[in-house]
Parts: structure tokens; sequence; C-alpha cells
């Protein structure tokens, strides 16, 4: 009678199982579309804190989903104004109210907004060797853009955390380096 091992089976249900645990992890969001960028009427693209206005002719890739959300989501700050008259365009999607740039608020990508599922709710980020609490007010919209409804601005990138002034502040970045900071973010 021959001797039957186990531990070969084992071993490989233990490598295929591994590898798609590993797999899973390393799922991205791919791009959901492109949009035709026009060009903005005169006046009609708020270029306040360096924002883009689309361009005419120029493609812009759009997402539906964002990278999956952990306890150290990496994602990128970038700064907005919610005020009125600020280039975040209108009132916050999720109360429908503007909010002084000295508020810790911020807008997620589409994937992470969940359409409207973390409205109201606090996000801890972290960069620049501090973290912050801010409040989620808004979408920045990845599926849509260069229209009148977003300030002829291009959709956003599916890891973006748009923030207040009072976020960047918190975070201690000097002022002429806002704009533009990788971080991660969590839920609070």
């Amino acid at each position: 009678m021959k001797n039957f091992s186990l531990g070969a089976p084992v071993l490989m249900l233990l490598i295929v199982l591994v590898a798609h645990c590993l797999g899973t992890e390393a799922q991205v969001c791919r791009p959901s579309g492109k949009i035709k960028g026009i060009k903005p009427p005169p006046g009609e693209c708020n270029q306040e804190n360096d924002s883009d206005c689309c361009v005419r002719g120029k493609f812009y890739t759009t997402y539906t989903c964002s990278p999956r959300v952990s306890s150290n989501t990496k994602a990128v700050l970038t700064l907005n104004s919610f005020q009125k008259g600020g280039d975040g365009g209108g009132p916050s999607e999720c109360d429908k109210k503007y909010h002084p740039d000295d508020k810790p608020v911020v807008a997620l990508s589409t994937g992470w907004y969940k359409k409207g599922g973390r409205c109201l709710n606090n996000i801890t980020i972290s960069g620049n060797g501090r973290s912050v609490k801010a409040m989620v007010v808004d979408e920045c919209d990845s599926t849509m853009g260069c229209d009148k409804v977003h300030d002829y601005q291009p959709p956003c990138a599916n890891n973006i955390v748009d923030a207040s002034k009072a976020v960047w502040e918190a975070l201690g970045v000097p002022q002429d380096e806002w704009g533009w900071l990788d971080i991660t973010w969590s839920d609070a």
C-alpha cells in the first residue's frame, strides 16, 4: 500500500489562496470612460486655488469607482474653497450649504463619496506628520465635468480628498505648498 501525503495538495491550495488574496488586494479602480473638454465661456471657470479649467478638445478620464477604503487609504489632498463664490462652485452636495474656509471640510472622489453615504460624517486625514478630522460635505465628481454644473473644471481623479484651507493649516503644510499632497485617510 502506498503512503498518501496531504502535504502537496494542501500546499498548492495555500498558494492559490494567497495568490487570490494578493490579487484581490491589488485590484484597482479602472477608468469608466472619457469626456471631451469644451472651452469655458469667458469668466465662467473659477481658477481660485489654481483650479484647472477644461481645455477644448482634450479628453479627460472618468471613474465611477475609487480605490478600496482601508484604515490607511492612500489619496491625494487637493485644495478647494467651499465658500460662496469659491472654486467649489455651488453649495455642498450633502447639506446644500456653503462652508467657510476656516472649517475643516472635504469633498471625496465619487467612489469614496458613496452616493452620499459619507455625507456629514468625519474622516481622519494624515499627512505631513500630522492628522486632522474633517467633515465630508461634498462629492469631487469623477464621472462628469467640463460643464456649468462643475464650474467648467475637469472630472476629479478617483483618489482625491478635496479639502478646505482649514485642513491644510491643521496639517501644518506651508501655504506656498498647498494644492497637492500625498496623504492617507480613514473613516473617523
